[in-house]
């Protein structure tokens, strides 16, 4: 009788699905906390809407702005929570430890996704907001881009390098 661990390709296809949306879901709600705690509230580069940055404006803009990335904020976390509670269902309902790379894999895939949409949207379709505003914002929109690119085929990378199962198991002896 073998006490060796599961490995990911050893868990139901359902549960698999189950991790990597899991996955997802929290890195898109994580890449979103990072990136309003970053360049929000940290740097204070840029809003979720720059009510306020422009000369002459407001004390009102200010709070508009503080209001806009509160809900940003919410979202972010709501989606992070979601991811959490998808992971806590599916590694109860597969009875099976946490698969290895395919977690971390789909987390950053997610996190990828929100960096390319936002980016898209935000920064070049609707333009509301640029990474870093002035000389130079088209650069840093664009490696927002390509750092959201980048967690999307790393994330892919991991998971598909995950072990399988009959050559991991022998490696693990």
């Amino acid at each position: 009788m073998s006490t060796a661990r599961p490995f990911a390709t050893d868990l139901p296809a359902r549960t698999r699905r189950a991790v990597k949306t899991a996955g997802v879901l929290f890195g898109m709600g994580a890449g979103g906390l990072i990136d309003g705690i970053l360049f929000h509230q940290l740097l204070q580069w840029h809003h979720l809407i720059c009510f306020s940055c422009h000369p002459g404006a407001t004390i009102e803009d200010v709070r508009r702005n503080i209001f806009a990335d509160g809900l940003f904020s919410v979202v972010a976390f709501g989606l992070t929570v979601a991811g959490v509670s998808k992971l806590w269902s599916a590694l109860r309902a597969g009875a099976a430890p946490l698969p290895g790379r395919i977690f971390p894999g789909a987390a950053a895939v997610g996190w990828g996704v929100f960096n390319l949409v936002e980016g898209v949207i935000d920064h070049h379709l609707l333009q509301i907001h640029h990474v870093r505003p002035g000389p130079g914002q088209t650069a840093w929109d664009l490696a927002f881009l390509a750092s959201g690119a980048l967690l999307v085929l790393g994330g892919l990378r991991l998971m598909r390098e995950a072990p399988s199962g009959a050559s991991a198991r022998l490696s693990a002896r």
